[in-house]
């Protein structure tokens, strides 16, 4: 029999933007910022885990998901 207790996590959401044009020529790197502070959940799995950080993340982020990182840490 499978083992359904559910297991303790923690997660992170980090965007990291992408330098502009102007950044690029004045040696400019853009800072990355933290868009969920470190969130402790039960979950049964990582996939479950990372879909909730992804839930979390703003609107403000949705058109750069491909530059947002979701960091899933198990207990």
């Amino acid at each position: 029999m499978a083992d359904s207790r559910s297991k303790l996590f923690q997660y992170a959401v980090v965007f990291h933007p992408k330098a502009t044009k102007d950044e690029v020529e004045r040696g400019i790197r853009p800072k990355s910022v933290v868009v969920t502070d470190i969130t402790t959940v039960l979950a049964g799995s990582e996939q479950e885990v990372a879909m909730l950080a992804a839930r979390s993340v703003g609107t403000e982020y949705v058109d750069h998901l491909e530059d947002v990182e979701v960091l899933v840490r198990p207990f």
